[in-house]
Formats: C-alpha cells, sequence, structure tokens
C-alpha cells in the first residue's frame, strides 16, 4: 500500500506545485496521473522516491515513510521503486545491454559497475529483461542506434533489472507516436498483470488512460481534481480538469 498524506510541494522560487495531496494506492494497481503541464504530475511521481524532497506531509509505502528515512535506508526503498523517464535517460554511446544491467547497480558490488563488469549472471538476467519487452536482438546494438519507442522499452528493461515493486512512470509516451505509444503502455500493462506491480503513470491523453488504467487520478494546478474511474471522467468533468476551451485528442 503506498499512502501519500498532506502532501504538499513549494519551490525556492515560490511556486506551489502540490497543494494537500492525500491518496491511498492498493498493491497492483494502475494508476494513470493525468492533467496539463504543470498541474504537478511530475512533482508528485519524483517526490514518491524522495527524487524532489516533499515541502510538507507524508508519504507511507508498505509502512515505511519514505519521507523521514535516512539516505541509506532510502537507497535501500529505491532499489524496489523503478522510474521510466520521459526521455529514457539512457547512455546513447553504451550498448543496450549495459544499459539494461545499470538497473542492477543497486545490488551488485560496486567494482564491478566501475569496472563495466557484471557476472554472467546479471548478463542472462538482462537478457531476460528484453526478452520480456520484445528486442532480445538489439542487445548489442548502440542505444543510440535504436527508435524513440524501443530506447522506452530498454528503460522498461532496465527498470525490470530493480525486481520492483513500483514502476513510477513520468510520461513515458509523451515524445512517441501513437502506435509506438501504444506498444509501450501494452508493456506496461503486462508487468501490471503479470506480474502484479504496482504502476503510477503521468499520461497528458485520457485515451490511454482510458484504455490501460484501473484508475485515473487527475491534477490541476496542483490540486486534486478528480479520483475515480476511467469511465467516470464525462464531457463536463473533462473540461473540469483541462479546461473549457480543451478538446480531447484521441490516441488510437
Amino acid at each position: 500500500m503506498l499512502s501519500i498524506q498532506n502532501l504538499t510541494k513549494v519551490y525556492e522560487n515560490g511556486f506551489v506545485a502540490l497543494k494537500n495531496i492525500n491518496l491511498d494506492v492498493p498493491d497492483g494497481q494502475f494508476v494513470s496521473i493525468i492533467g496539463l503541464s504543470g498541474s504537478g504530475k511530475s512533482t508528485l511521481l519524483r517526490c514518491i522516491n524522495r527524487l524532489i524532497d516533499p515541502t510538507e506531509g507524508r508519504i507511507v509505502w508498505n509502512g515505511v515513510d519514505i519521507t523521514a528515512v535516512s539516505d541509506d535506508e532510502l537507497r535501500q526503498v529505491r532499489r524496489r521503486i523503478g522510474m521510466v523517464f520521459q526521455q529514457f535517460n539512457l547512455v546513447k554511446r553504451s550498448s543496450v545491454i549495459t544499459n539494461v544491467m545499470s538497473g542492477r547497480l543497486g545490488y551488485v558490488n560496486p567494482l564491478f559497475s566501475l569496472a563495466n563488469y557484471f557476472p554472467r549472471s546479471e548478463r542472462d538476467r538482462a537478457m531476460a529483461a528484453l526478452n520480456r519487452v520484445g528486442i532480445p536482438e538489439k542487445a548489442y546494438n548502440r542505444a543510440s542506434s535504436l527508435s524513440g519507442g524501443q530506447q522506452q522499452r530498454v528503460g522498461i528493461a532496465r527498470v525490470l533489472m530493480q525486481e520492483p515493486e513500483l514502476i513510477l512512470a513520468d510520461e513515458p509516451v509523451a515524445s512517441l507516436d501513437p502506435a509506438t505509444s501504444h506498444s509501450v503502455m501494452k508493456y506496461l500493462q503486462l508487468l501490471n498483470k503479470e506480474d502484479g506491480l504496482t504502476i503510477l503513470c503521468s499520461l497528458h491523453f485520457l485515451s490511454l488512460a482510458r484504455a490501460y488504467a484501473d484508475r485515473v487520478i487527475a491534477l490541476k494546478d496542483g490540486v486534486l481534481e478528480f479520483d475515480g474511474l476511467p469511465g467516470e471522467i464525462d464531457n463536463d468533468r473533462f473540461k473540469q480538469i483541462y479546461g473549457e476551451d480543451a478538446v480531447e485528442v484521441e490516441i488510437s
């Protein structure tokens, strides 16, 4: 269970990104976070794994108050929380398999990573992860040679190396075309359904949230505007979230 309690984030310039957010996310749920740019979606996700420190409030996951743990304890927590980024965050000059194995850095001897050496067992694990996302044949290609959708699948395979219980996906398809967006979302859905992973995924398009999420959370100006089933967002609610002049663009 992930419990977010009275979460507020105010940046140094005075901008209030989140205002008193309260959420409980059961294990194994696929939650989509929607809203306009600047609504607080990325800030919320990055507060959960403490890439950003909240100003006020608590984040409790599996009984552990993430906002109160020490640096050493935080590293242990982050082992089990995977992050999928919009811009992939790959080392483009390195091979695909090296990028995937970097997801294992929290588990192996640090000297191995400095020497770019990983035991055979970790290479086998990386190949299995690449097989899960459908690109084992790309293992020894440079990451820079892959398409955007393939690079995002490498990012998902890297997350799998952590053996996570929770995945935070920060607009993972924002830079992809519609067909590729569905491909990436299907892999996230597969991990949710087959592995029982809890997934929080920020998205711009309500159509994608409706297609893949069990639950939709909408933020507007840092405030929780909606929390419910995807099908409960009708035209009036859509305009409440995105503005009166907003028109939904379907991705199909």
